[in-house]
């Protein structure tokens, strides 16, 4: 225990790991923020959003997003050049004589990466959620008009042996158009409701089946049919669930993603895969920094001739060939190649054998 315990050495590694690691962050982000504002300026301008919006609801809202996004590159980068810079300055070697060992020189750098992996798991799980929500909703009123979007082909298990089909949703009117809710018990149809049209009443929870048509299919030569202009109706199914896509996922906090992920399993909707994914993904990513935080330290802590161009250049291949491969993931679960929590956590696992083998190939 005495040997863990924090020295002048341990500090001085942690602040140029955390003060480098925020400078590059901050530097970045304005300069994405600065080409993002150049971007979206005709339409700030063309649909008179407010600078309190601008400021406050959007670019506020965005900062943290692009923290926790770009986090895992800036870990990598952050110790490969301090690292770097102390290996040219012999630093390593000085520590090295002193009868420090390699892996007691990895303590302040690992301390350093939880901190880290603290701020993102907590950016990722409770504070870009809830910033999410108000900046889509900016996105949604001053940049494009996604509220206007129909979202097509949408179908649904409500419950076992319970399926709705909808041609069309508009997210304008909250109407489902040419909506069909089907009952099957086995490999029978037991029933049928067809509508031209079904409108989401908010103050009931309910929905409004206009020029609907009910046939109830019987074992027998004769099937039970109904038809009228009009019918109100409660099911399993909200306005919400249709409106919920990629984006309004992100919106959800840790337990509200939770309780999501159980109703669609539930109801057997295949949309549970991004609810999955953004779940693993919260966790998966800000546990990165331990990774890359050992896999920077065991390339650059040795001086090398081509002084730190060279360390800097295989910090950033190996960075963003994990990010890729962090996102290329995500299509092992949408082709049902692998479970969401294999595919997410498979970069990591991987990369953790990289790790593993560049620190011992790292000199001690």
């Amino acid at each position: 225990m005495k040997n863990l315990r924090l020295r002048i050495l341990d500090r001085y590694i942690m602040r140029k790991f955390i003060f480098t690691f925020l400078g590059s962050i901050v530097m970045i982000v304005g300069i994405i923020i600065i080409f993002d504002i150049s971007e979206h300026i005709d339409d700030f301008v063309s649909r008179q959003a407010p600078l309190r919006a601008v400021v406050l609801d959007f670019y506020l809202n965005l900062i943290p997003y692009y923290v926790n996004m770009f986090s895992p590159l800036f870990v990598f980068i952050t110790v490969i050049i301090f690292t770097s810079r102390m290996a040219a300055n012999s630093e390593f070697i000085a520590i090295l004589s002193c009868g420090i060992s390699f892996r007691r020189l990895l303590l302040p750098y690992m301390l350093s990466a939880l901190m880290i992996f603290a701020l993102s798991l907590s950016l990722n799980h409770f504070v870009i959620p809830r910033a999410n929500v108000r900046r889509i909703q900016f996105e949604a009123k001053y940049i494009k008009d996604s509220d206007h979007n129909f979202n097509r082909n949408i179908h649904y298990q409500i419950s076992p042996g319970e399926f709705a089909y909808v041609e069309s949703f508009s997210n304008w009117n909250n109407t489902a158009y040419k909506f069909t809710l089907e009952k099957v018990d086995g490999n029978r149809l037991v029933s049928k409701i067809s509508a031209e049209s079904a409108v989401w009443d908010t103050v009931n929870c309910s929905w409004r089946l206009k020029k609907y048509f009910i046939r109830e299919y019987s074992e027998g030569l004769e099937d039970k049919i109904r038809s009228g202009a009009q019918l109100d109706t409660v099911i399993n199914l909200t306005a919400d669930d249709f409106k919920r896509n990629k984006k309004t996922v992100t919106t959800l906090p840790r337990n509200d993603l939770n309780n999501l992920i159980q109703t669609q399993k539930l109801r057997g909707d295949a949309n549970v895969n991004q609810s999955l994914i953004e779940k693993h993904t919260r966790t998966a990513l800000p546990f990165s920094a331990f990774i890359l935080t050992i896999m920077g330290v065991a390339l650059s802590s040795r001086k090398k001739r081509g002084g730190i161009g060279v360390n800097i250049a295989v910090g950033i291949a190996l960075a963003f060939t994990y990010i890729l491969f962090l996102r290329f993931s995500e299509m092992f679960v949408y082709t049902d190649t692998l479970p969401p929590f294999v595919a997410l956590w498979l970069p990591n696992l991987i990369y953790a054998v990289i790790a593993g083998a560049l620190y011992r190939m790292a000199p001690k």
